[in-house]
Parts: C-alpha cells; structure tokens; sequence
C-alpha cells in the first residue's frame, strides 16, 4: 500500500465517498453530486501549496488507478488557535483490511518527520466504531466526546488527540 497525493483525476473516488448514503451515514448523510469537481480542484491547488496533505490511499501499486479512500491533514483555527487535524474515508470493498489504520498510521509518520502540526486530533463520529478503534490502536489519546461541524451539520464526535512526535513508537 502507498499514498500518494490527491488528482484532478480523483472526482469519481470523491463521489463514491462523499456522496453515498452508506458512506457519509455517521457524517450526517450524502453530499450532493453538485460542486465535486470544484471541491478536488481546490484539494489539488491545496496539496501544492503545502497547506493541507491530502493523499489518497493507494491499496496495491500494480492497480496504481485503484484507490481505497483518502487519509487528510489540515490546519484550522479553533477558538483562535491553530489547531491540526487528521481525518479518512475507507470505501467499502476495502474495509477490514487494516488499510486505514495503516494510512492513518502512514501520516502521522510523516507528520512526526515534518514537524509543523504539533498535535494531531481526530473527531470520529462515537457511533463510527470502526474510526474510533483505528484512533485507539494507533495511539490517540481520548479527550471526551463533543459536537464539532462538518459540512454545515453538527455531529457528536469521539475527541482524539495525538503527538506524533512523542506519541509514536
């Protein structure tokens, strides 16, 4: 398995994840279809500009075309602070296969080599058992549950928190 950065080429994968009910269900539900172009577009102008890392889970290099999801990083401001945070999407054929945790696992390693994000937090929906389980193996530590926003909806999310640079083995 590898990452690699997001493509223009990446809007049907963003499809399969954004806009399946399955899929978005513990994210409060689909995405409309409308504006994904738009969206991968500023991921990619996002990615060259070292903001925000957003790579794409690669499951076997000789498929190279094949994704299994996404695993992201980016910054924003919370409360007027910076904060870092870390968040995937495993599309369904590939679950259970320890991708994610591994993607997870494969950020945080270059987070930690990087140095800029200092913590790291993950809110995983508390109903996403599977999330919630790669945040405890991989070393997160729980930091309570709390109602966060995303895209315009407010979930009840599991807080997670993480030094890569001390936290991992």
């Amino acid at each position: 398995m590898r990452l690699r950065d997001v493509e223009l080429a990446d809007v049907d994968a963003y499809v399969r994840m954004q806009c399946d009910p399955v899929m978005m269900a513990d994210l409060g539900g689909p995405l409309p279809r409308e504006g994904v172009e738009d969206k991968v577009a500023r991921d990619v102008r996002a990615v060259a500009a070292d903001a925000d890392w957003i790579k794409m889970i690669v499951p076997d290099d000789a498929a190279a075309d094949v994704v299994a999801g996404n695993v992201v990083m980016w910054s924003h401001d919370e409360d007027g602070e910076p904060m870092s945070e870390i968040g995937w999407m495993v599309l369904p054929e590939f679950q259970g296969r320890g991708l994610g945790k591994l993607a997870v696992r494969m950020l945080l390693d270059l987070a930690r080599g990087d140095g800029r994000w200092g913590l790291v937090h993950a809110f995983p929906a508390t109903s996403n058992t599977p999330s919630n389980g790669i945040c405890r193996s991989v070393g997160f530590r729980f930091a309570g549950e709390e109602d966060v926003t995303f895209a315009g909806r407010l979930l009840h999310s599991n807080h997670w928190v993480i030094n890569p640079a001390a936290d991992l083995a």
